[in-house]
């Protein structure tokens, strides 16, 4: 005969628990859900109702993974680039990564940046294109609030800008379903990825933040290099050589780059070779003087950058200064900039030219006769360069070189050192020995004892002899 299956003692309450596991989607507990089982009427033990919960339980998720199974991807070249944000704590800080994926090839692209505002994430998403060489035809981003506009029955609206972009760029904006890693997981899972190999690792530094996010974004930049060479355990295929054939289905880059978010800060190189912003001056490469270009101000790492409005390049890179301040780099210019100001004499009537021509001694000579007053040495070149047509220039040099060590500006003084002949002795510079020096010929004295001067025990009148 057919066996009968014997009752339980929790049948009564079976479909109160089956009923309250699917209100919770599993997660309520046995011990929270006894209470209202006991009311019920249920009388038998803690632990045989504790098996019935997990039991229902057990069935409930077979059933949700049964009606929700999905089938794996399969990405077509060119054709979806996934994006994603992620953040982290580094010594304190913290910091935010961009991750894309381009989902064929698997080729990634890893940034970091201070924010996740909409102009960040669509200067991240420029660059992530001037890098793969091409645009793909669909962009497939989280439900970002930077990018989205709206919801409509479950349906992202897309910002404006960012459709203006999506234009510009000529790909089509496409959003998850919300509570759905599955749809992005490829991009997860590069942001993992990139906390664990590329972040955790820069903790280790002494100071990981030295260099600012330009430093992060330079490692970031060769970890990218490394993970794509290598062979890919999803695809077993290396990244870069798909890329290869991938970019040839890739869109093509417009000519220019779009500004998206606020109206960019201008400045015109002035003279200096300077912009001013905030009351205070920053240099850029003496090429710009006469042109505009872009500033953009880092408030987190006090830095200020001067960019090209055009292409992006990089400029100049200074430190906030306060108001009136001058920040200056010496490579903005040709030449190093001197400790002192000079001002290069100017001849204009021939004698001048012909006393320039003496050399470096003259134009000394010149500028110290200048300072010490002598309001007639127009007169007194003059009579200077006829000195030098009698004696010859070896000797007027030689002349000129003494007078500027002896500080004598005179014409007159000049002719006395010629009549010495050279033969006057010249002064020794500080710190130098005196081999060279002013030697002079002591005369010769008696000496006496220093017998002669002891104090004798005995003294006659008061007197000491």
């Amino acid at each position: 005969p057919q066996r009968v299956p014997r009752a339980k003692n929790y049948d009564e309450v079976a479909e109160l628990v089956v009923t309250s596991v699917e209100k919770t989607a599993g997660r309520i507990s046995a011990k929270r859900l006894l209470p209202a089982a006991r009311a019920a009427g249920y009388q038998g033990s803690d632990r045989n109702f504790r098996r019935l919960v997990a039991r229902v339980k057990r069935e409930w998720r077979r059933g949700q993974v049964r009606a929700g199974g999905r089938r794996p991807a399969i990405w077509s070249p060119g054709e979806v680039l996934a994006i994603d944000w992620g953040e982290q704590v580094i010594a304190g800080r913290k910091v935010h990564v961009f991750c894309a994926v381009l989902a064929w090839s698997r080729f990634r692209f890893v940034r970091f940046a201070a924010d996740e505002q909409q102009a960040t994430t669509l200067g991240m998403l420029a660059e992530c294109f001037e890098v793969l060489g091409g645009v793909p035809k669909t962009v497939l981003a989280d439900r970002m609030g930077c990018l989205k506009g709206g919801v409509v029955a479950n349906v992202v609206v897309a910002s404006p800008d960012y459709v203006r972009f999506a234009t510009h760029y000529r790909f089509r904006p496409d959003f998850c379903h919300a509570a759905d890693p599955e749809s992005k997981g490829i991009v997860e899972n590069l942001v993992g990825y990139a906390k664990d190999d590329l972040l955790v690792p820069l903790e280790l530094d002494d100071d990981p933040w030295a260099d600012g996010l330009a430093g992060f974004n330079a490692r970031a930049q060769v970890w990218c290099e490394q993970v794509n060479s290598r062979r890919h355990s999803e695809i077993h295929a290396i990244p870069v050589e798909r890329l290869t054939t991938e970019v040839e289905l890739l869109g093509e880059l417009p000519s220019l780059r779009l500004v998206v978010g606020p109206k960019p800060t201008t400045r015109k190189v002035d003279k200096l070779s300077c912009i001013r912003f905030g009351s205070a001056r920053y240099s850029v490469p003496n090429r710009l003087i006469g042109t505009t270009v872009t500033v953009l101000v880092d408030e987190r790492d006090r830095v200020l950058r001067v960019i090209d409005p055009i292409t992006g390049e990089l400029h100049a890179e200074h430190g906030l200064v306060a108001p009136g301040e001058t920040s200056i780099v010496d490579a903005h210019y040709d030449r190093p900039r001197p400790d002192t100001p000079r001002r290069a004499a100017r001849p204009r009537t021939p004698a001048e030219r012909e006393f320039l021509a003496l050399g470096p001694v003259a134009e000394q000579f010149l500028t110290g006769a200048a300072a010490a007053g002598v309001t007639k040495l127009g007169t007194e070149i003059a009579e200077i360069l006829t000195l030098g047509a009698a004696h010859g220039n070896e000797a007027l040099l030689s002349a000129l070189e003494r007078a500027v060590d002896f500080g004598r500006w005179r014409a007159a003084d000049v002719r006395s050192i010629l009549a010495t002949g050279g033969h006057a002795p010249r002064p020794t510079p500080a710190g130098r020995s005196f081999d060279t020096g002013v030697v002079l010929t002591l005369p010769s004295v008696p000496t006496r004892s220093l017998d002669a001067y002891r104090i004798s025990d005995r003294t006659d009148g008061g007197e000491v002899s």
